[in-house]
Order: C-alpha cells, then structure tokens, then sequence
C-alpha cells in the first residue's frame, strides 16, 4: 500500500472474535488509526491518508482532489461465525504486513517533511513523499516570498515525473503567476496547462473572416496613426472579389509580403483572413486600442483562428504577434491567461522554428512581471534567454538588420553549394535558422541577445502605407528604435551592437541622438563595441543604379539616403567618429569582395570596401556578396569565430567578472 493507493481489502469481523490475541490486535490497530487518520465505525475499520487534511492545508477544493480522497479509503469487511478460529492468523497475515507498511511509510514521510522544513499542515501526511512534493511545490508557489515562488516554480516545471492525474489537478489549482512561469521553463510538460475553453455557438456561426471584419469595427477609428486607419480602411472596404482584382505586385507587410491576386477569381479565405490580421497588428501597437480589442472578443476570436489554420505559419505568428502586443498591457493580463492563451504559446515555445518560439517567447516574457522588468515593444524579439533560468545576465548583444532584412532571416546560417552528398547531410543536421540564438547564444551564455525588425522596402511599389514616407527616414527610425530599446531595458549593461547594411547606419544615428538626449547617456556610456557587416558609411552604388532604371526599382526613402558621398552621409560619419573616438568603442569592420545578383540581369557590388571602410577599427574583406557577409557557412568559419572573437573582447572583463 503506497501512498494514496486505491484498495479493497477484505477481513474479518473485528466484533466478533474473543480472547486476548484479539484484544492485543483490537489495541494495535485502534494506536495505528490514531497515528494515520483511521476511524472504527460499527465494528468496520477505514483507514484513509490525510488528504482531507492535506487539501484544507493548501486551500484546494477541485473534484480531483475530491475523487483522489475517496479512492483512498480501505475496507475491512466482515467474517462469518464458522472461522472464529482461524482468525487471529490471518489476521496476522494479511492485516498486519499492511498495517506495518502504512505505520513505517509514515515514519518515513515524516522524517523527510521535517528535514525539509516544511510547512507545519505537512508535518503530520501520511503519504507518498512523491505525492506530497507536488502539494508542497503548489502551496509554495503561491508563497509571499517570491525566491520561494521562483524555486517552487522551477522544480515544478524540471520534475518530468509527475503522474498524469497530477498534472491535471496542477492545471486546475495554478494561479496566473505560476502559469506563466511554468510556460517559461525549458521543456516544461504542457499538461500542466488547461487547454483553451470551448468556444461560444455564436462565436462558432460566425466566419473568422466576418469576425475579424467585425472586430476591426468595432475598433476606434479617429485620431490614431494615419496608416492604422488605411490598413483599416482597406479591410473593412475589399471583398473577396475586390481585393482579387487589385493590381499586380507586392504588397510588403513586415518584411514578407501579400500577393495580390492579379485576376477575378476569388481570394482564398486564408488570403482574406491575413489581410485583416495585419491591419489588427497596427491596431494592437496603439494602446488604446488594446482594451477595446479585448473587451469585443478578439482573444477568443483569435483562438478560433489559430486553431483553424495550424498549417499557415504566417498567420500564427501575426496572431502571437498581437497577442504579444496586448500582453504589454498588464491589465489586460489575466483576460490572456483565463482565454487560455499560456497553454498556446507555451506549446508554440518548443516549436522547431525560430521564428515561432521567438514571438511566443516575447509574448511569454511580457506576460511574466515576476523575472521580466523589461517590456518588449512590437519587432523586438529576446534570442536569449527565452526561459527562465539560473544565468545572471551580464551584457547585451543587438542585432540590427539592413535593407529588405528581417529579425531572423538576416541571420540565417548560409546555404551550401557544391558540397558532398557527407557534407549536406552534416550541414543539415547542424543547421541553424538563426545563428545569434543557436551558436552566440552557446558560446556566450551570460548575455542577453535581442534582435530588432523593423520595415524596410526598396521601392515605393512595396511601401507598406502611402501615407508614411516620413516614416522611412533614419532618423524618424531610430528615434522609434531608441525608445522601444529603452523600454527593453537596453543601456543597463554593457551593449555591443551587431548590424547588417543600412541596419549601421541606423546603429550610428541611434547613437547620435542618444548623445543628445540627457535620458540616453547610459546607453552611450555603456556601448562597448560595433560589429559592421557591409556598411555603406560612405553610401552605394545600388542607390544610383535604381535611379537609373526606375522602371524596376523605384527608389525610397532609405535607398536616396545612401547615394554616395551624400551630405547626410558625411555629417553621420563624423560625428559617429567623435563619439567613437571619445568613448573608446572598439570597431570592427566586415566588407564584402564578391557581387551580388539581383534579379535576372542586375550583378553589382552593393558595398565597395572603400564605403565599408570606415576610417577606424580593423576592416576585414571577406569573399562573400551582401546578402552572406552576416550569414556564416558554419559554426567554425572564420567569419563567425572572429564575430566571436570580437563580442567576447569587447565584454571580456564584463561577461568574466
């Protein structure tokens, strides 16, 4: 009999049997049931472990509980008038291993609670120590010592070994606090989560696109972002037919595009349903917009939609996009928790893609006002650490994308060519979608690796909204960067910043207008090194050339910024040199030596070595394009293991300390 073990065990009549072995027996088994909760009633003995006792300890009241009491009762039923003789053996028998088990598992217990230090209500279980972990564990994560919630919460989510009835009556006691947590620890088993309640039937009637289009609404429409009202405007006003007949080309969202059907046939709902999503993504970047998609049903409406299209990669992560949004709002917090949203996106955290566990992993973290101070604004994504853990973080690391980058592909690992048949398969398993979170992350443990997406387009063809050319500007960008980078926290430790292309120079105005800002100067202060790959501090080719053939590519803002040797270009370079000079930031420098194609009949050099040279620092020609001077073949390259180099020299007495 171990534990809250369910058994029915069958004996003899206790009133009618005489003599003094019986009497001895009678003594014995009355000192055992005072010892574990035993109650005699009409001549029948039941034995029951303390669970009533232990659940009024923790304050638990569920039917798990309930049903567990009941199922740890034992019976002794009666024994007819013919085997009064043979009744004291087997008695001894049968009873009395038992009773001796229970009486020294007890013991056991005890003595374990006691080491433990527990709380008193468990001093006295009689149960198995397994059993009593978990109980212990809950009531301690709700602990008002918080160092004693964050080790409850850890061994909770490490301990792999729980029964499945545990964990269903674990989802069923855990307040937000823990739910969270739990979420955010390495592998934690998902049944530890209630999966999302059911949908209402009038929630189930309407279609997801129809819901969406209510949704967007119901929304306020005055005095917010011009472009937030055309992206709304848009989908309220196109309907299947209409949208099928826009005009050909690329209409860019976030770096990824959606194409826009070129004929009368109609749009596929999923089509329908990623459009509106992308105009509920500028909505939640308005706070006040935040409450109203919450309160109109957009958590459920959501749930509905990410469930009914668990194949669309895209759209997942445009819904955990938002979700993340919301979640900045901490009043709006226990709405996500009780909508079920912590069992999605702590299941969306063991995803095998990057991109996926990296918005749930933000979401998560706003959510999480127990370990996380920082709040992490739309398009800043936490590489590392994405869980909780012992790891005192020292240092940052950003990562700043270029022109038509993004977040994670930016810094993809590079695709092979020419390799054997040993080679591919070696590659393939070694492979990394991202290498900042995959191999920096490895080697450098101790810091913090966050990478920055924000929009950017060739031409004017892909803008996202005609209504934010001001938008695209350096400086417009990195006033915007600084304060979603504040908000992260960035400028508290130690900085090196990592960037690709314009993603430079958008580093070097950001560091401009923190030496202006009186707010900004431990951001200044703390900024140790700059790694550059390809920077065009002196501007670019590729500028002139789609001047050139406008017909293909229709110059933006950004790409006129970069002409070569341009005003603007020259004052940055400058005053980032005195910055440079004064602070004594290490540089290092990347240029690439090999053209890169663009379209069928473009090759150019985007970054001569004399632009991406910047005066200062060591600069480094690699044989690579563009598009592979941040992409690394492999973990043991030379461009990855000098990066490294780099990052671990300009934060050596930090990171080491």
């Amino acid at each position: 009999m171990s534990g809250a073990a369910l058994r029915l065990i069958h004996c003899r009549k206790l009133s009618s049997t005489t003599g003094s072995e019986a009497f001895q027996w009678r003594n014995l088994i009355r000192k055992v049931a005072k010892v574990t909760g035993a109650v005699v009633l009409g001549g029948c003995l039941f034995i029951t472990y303390e669970v009533a006792a232990l659940d009024k300890a923790i304050t638990i009241d569920t039917s798990a509980v309930v049903k567990e009491k009941y199922k740890s009762y034992i019976y002794l039923k009666g024994v007819s008038s013919e085997e009064k003789d043979n009744f004291a053996a087997e008695l001894t028998q049968k009873a009395r291993k038992e009773l001796h088990k229970a009486a020294r598992r007890f013991l056991e217990v005890s003595s374990w609670l006691f080491q433990q230090s527990l709380d008193e209500h468990f001093r006295h279980v009689d149960a198995d120590p397994h059993e009593v972990a978990l109980w212990v564990l809950l009531k301690k994560a709700k602990s008002a010592n918080k160092a004693v919630r964050l080790q409850a919460v850890q061994e909770l989510g490490e301990n792999h070994n729980w029964h499945d009835y545990q964990y269903q009556t674990a989802a069923q006691v855990i307040d937000q606090r823990t739910a969270v947590g739990l979420a955010r620890t390495p592998q934690v088993d998902l049944r530890f989560f209630r999966p999302p309640p059911a949908l209402l039937n009038a929630q189930e009637d309407v279609s997801a696109e129809d819901g969406l289009r209510q949704l967007l609404g119901s929304l306020p429409q005055s005095e917010v972002d011009k472009c937030v009202q055309y992206f709304t405007s848009l989908a309220l006003r196109e309907s299947t037919q209409s949208l099928a007949a826009q005009r050909g080309g690329l209409w860019c969202f976030g770096g990824n595009g959606l194409p826009y059907a070129q004929s009368l046939t109609s749009v596929p709902s999923e089509k329908v349903e990623s459009f509106c999503l992308q105009a509920l993504v500028q909505h939640s970047k308005v706070q006040s917009h935040c409450g109203p998609i919450v309160k109109n049903g957009g958590l459920h409406l959501l749930e509905k939609i990410f469930q009914l299209r668990k194949d669309s990669l895209k759209i997942q992560r445009n819904i955990v996009r938002i979700i993340g949004n919301l979640a900045i709002n901490e009043s709006l917090h226990q709405d996500i928790v009780q909508s079920g949203w912590v069992s999605v996106l702590a299941e969306m955290m063991q995803s095998p893609h990057v991109m996926q566990a990296s918005h749930a992993a933000r979401a998560l973290a706003n959510l999480d006002r127990e370990t996380v101070m920082e709040k992490y604004q739309d398009g800043i994504y936490v590489l590392h650490p994405q869980t909780r853990g012992n790891q005192d973080i020292k240092a940052d690391v950003l990562f700043i994308h270029g022109i038509l980058g993004a977040a994670f592909k930016t810094w993809r690992q590079k695709d092979r060519s020419n390799s054997s048949e040993d080679d591919d398969m070696e590659h393939r398993n070694d492979y990394t979608e991202c290498w900042p979170k995959s191999w920096l992350a490895a080697d450098c443990p101790n810091i913090r690796v966050l990478s920055v997406d924000y929009d950017t387009h060739l031409s004017d063809w892909m803008s996202k909204c005609p209504a934010e050319d001001q938008r695209k500007s350096l400086a417009y960008r990195s006033q915007e960067l600084l304060k979603k980078l504040q908000q992260a926290g960035v400028g508290q430790r130690p900085v090196v910043w990592v960037a690709h292309s314009m993603g430079g120079l958008l580093v070097k105005k950001m560091l401009l207008n923190a030496a202006e800002d009186p707010n900004m100067q431990e951001l200044l202060k703390n900024t140790k090194g700059i790694l550059f790959y390809s920077v065009p501090h002196r501007g670019t080719y590729m500028a002139e050339y789609s001047i050139n053939v406008r017909y293909l590519l229709f110059p933006s803002i950004e790409v006129r910024e970069l002409c070569r040797d341009s005003p603007a270009l020259c004052n940055l370079n400058e005053g980032f040199l005195n910055i440079v000079k004064k602070r004594d930031i290490q540089v290092l420098s990347f240029a690439e030596t090999l053209p890169t194609i663009i379209g069928p009949m473009i090759k150019i050099l985007v970054v001569p070595t004399q632009s991406a040279d910047l005066g200062i620092g060591e600069l480094i020609e690699v044989d690579v394009d563009h598009l592979n001077i941040c992409k690394p073949e492999k973990k043991n390259s030379f461009l990855y293991r000098r990066s490294l180099q780099f990052i671990q020299e300009a934060l050596h007495k930090y990171i080491n300390s």
